[in-house]
């Protein structure tokens, strides 16, 4: 200002002191703030269930991993204890005396009944090893859902971006209606569909 109280400004700076002492009554504006608010919230909070499924989908996949080394193991050692069953039965074809045929023939036995016992535990770790890899698929169907609810989100904010900038409202239909698939999408991972 110069000392004779004379000053010009622009019609911006009308309006900027206009808004500043009476408020600013931009509904539309304000209106596309809180949505925008709303909508980056809840896409936060979809992309970290996002991210939190996905960890649990590989930590099962992993478990499923270690599982099915487990059950090869165990089929290795079955495999071997057929191996001494069939020497010991060789045994017990070549024994010349009686007591050595019956020392093989026991052997035979013991082999067959140490086989069973490690199948049945073969296919008990097998059977979890299934179950894990059903846990992660799930759980990455889930991952999915996330996924798809915080991008349309997303998107959602970027239409509110491009309504405010363009001032149009009809696009704020389409920024209620993706941001409306992608709660749907939420509330189905939610719901573990």
């Amino acid at each position: 200002m110069s000392d004779d109280h004379f000053h010009v400004h622009g019609p911006h700076d009308h309006q900027l002191e206009h808004a500043a002492e009476h408020g600013s009554s931009d509904g539309f504006a304000g209106r596309i703030a809180v949505t925008t608010a709303v909508l980056a919230t809840l896409g936060a909070l979809m992309s970290y269930q996002g991210g939190a499924t996905q960890s649990d989908a590989a930590l099962f996949k992993n478990d499923a991993a270690i599982k099915k080394t487990e059950a090869a193991d165990q089929w290795a050692y079955y495999q071997s204890k057929g191996n001494k069953q069939n020497l010991a039965e060789l045994g017990e074809t070549l024994a010349a005396t009686p007591d050595k045929q019956a020392f093989y023939q026991q052997e035979v036995e013991r082999y067959k009944k140490e086989k069973a016992d490690i199948q049945a535990k073969a296919e008990k770790i097998e059977a979890e090893s299934k179950e894990f890899d059903e846990r992660s698929e799930a759980m990455l169907h889930v991952h999915h859902r996330w996924a798809l609810a915080a991008t349309a989100m997303q998107i959602a904010i970027a239409l509110s971006a491009i309504a405010l900038l363009t001032r149009r409202q009809w696009l704020m239909v389409g920024v209620y209606g993706v941001a409306g698939l992608g709660a749907v999408a939420g509330i189905a991972a939610l719901m573990h569909l």
